[in-house]
């Protein structure tokens, strides 16, 4: 049940960034390598460095109804955003990027970095001002330690309150390699939680055959929760770094009890093997620390008395078509209609407005 005293915010949305952000902002060095648009053949293709080309749908795909109102949606004005999500009963959002998913890609660390701190230096600008509405997490990329730890030291100054790294690093090692210690330790002295966005740091788009659409975004994209989660639990991470809470944004919450479950009857079974000895259950580390984002999860919100209720974090994907913008009331009243109200406020906005400081 939700009444007009709770308080709801989406832990994600996204925001269009300018097409001309990066030309404009970065060092004149990197302009060229910068993201843009190229015609292929009369067709129009986004083009990242280190993934394949994406084809935009304007001019090739028609749009009508809630498609079309969502593709026009999700623009860079605070003003226009904020009547977009307060039609959504939203008061507040986590802001993440649309194109700026892809800056974690390319293998070269300086190009990243450079491409994050334009980002960040626009994002502040354009929303800084309404910290009561906006949090905007600044990006991170984590390809080379000393890069990433100034960064960290540089945005929580500018006054961000969250990080955005991305799941997967293929030129490094996984997040369970003591090699990123000393970036755990810089964020965890920031106080910044730490987001891991799906489908990010590689290219979701690994199966191009049959079913690719629902399998690339099930397995290769929202596969990264389960993925991240593991990492960090298992791997002692969150063991030397208690105070670093984390949080698996976009992936859904239906997986999360049975990799808590197995996560636990693996390190019992295989107990001889394991390596480090941690001195509590991998999945009492996710609930201390843990959070996991979703947007229209029954049975995830069903899995709560397991998970944890205040390790859910419901966001309404502001504007993306898999979201539930603009009819978040609908789905809130289906998903929680069995809920205890104490319990429905803890996911839809208690939780955020700890993790996220509103």
């Amino acid at each position: 049940m939700v009444t007009t005293a709770t308080r709801i915010i989406s832990s994600d949305s996204h925001v269009n960034e300018p097409p001309e952000l990066w030309a404009e902002r970065l060092p004149k060095e990197f302009r060229p390598r910068a993201p843009h648009k190229e015609t292929r053949d009369g067709v129009d293709y986004l083009i990242v460095e280190g993934t394949w080309p994406r084809k935009m749908p304007k001019g090739r795909v028609q749009l009508e109804g809630g498609d079309l109102e969502r593709a026009q949606a999700g623009g860079w004005d605070p003003v226009a955003r904020i009547k977009d999500q307060e039609r959504d009963g939203v008061s507040a959002e986590v802001i993440y990027p649309s194109n700026g998913l892809n800056v974690f890609i390319t293998p070269d660390p300086e190009f990243q970095m450079a491409m994050a701190t334009a980002y960040n230096d626009w994002a502040h600008e354009v929303f800084g001002g309404y910290r009561d509405r906006f949090n905007v997490a600044a990006l991170l990329p984590a390809a080379e330690n000393d890069l990433a730890a100034a960064e960290v030291q540089r945005v929580a100054k500018m006054g961000f309150r969250a990080l955005f790294m991305p799941v997967k690093i293929p030129e490094r090692p996984g997040y369970n390699d003591p090699i990123y210690d000393t970036l755990w330790a810089a964020i965890q002295d920031s106080g910044l939680s730490v987001n891991f966005h799906c489908g990010t740091g590689h290219d979701p788009r690994g199966e191009r055959g049959p079913g690719g659409a629902i399998i690339n975004y099930l397995l290769h994209a929202q596969g990264d929760g389960p993925y991240i989660v593991t990492y960090l639990c298992a791997s002692g991470v969150l063991q030397r770094f208690p105070g670093i809470d984390f949080v698996t944004v976009e992936t859904g919450a239906a997986w999360l009890a049975w990799i808590l479950q197995d996560m636990d009857a693996i390190y019992r079974d295989h107990h001889m093997w394991v390596n480090p000895k941690l001195d509590m259950m991998p999945s009492e580390y996710w609930r201390r620390q843990g959070h996991v984002g979703f947007q229209d999860d029954k049975v995830g919100v069903t899995n709560r008395a397991f998970t944890g209720v205040q390790t859910l974090l419901w966001g309404n994907d502001y504007p993306h078509h898999e979201g539930t913008w603009p009819h978040s009331q609908e789905s809130i009243a289906e998903m929680f209609k069995d809920v205890p109200e104490d319990e429905t406020r803890q996911m839809i906005g208690g939780t955020a407005a700890k993790v996220y400081g509103f």
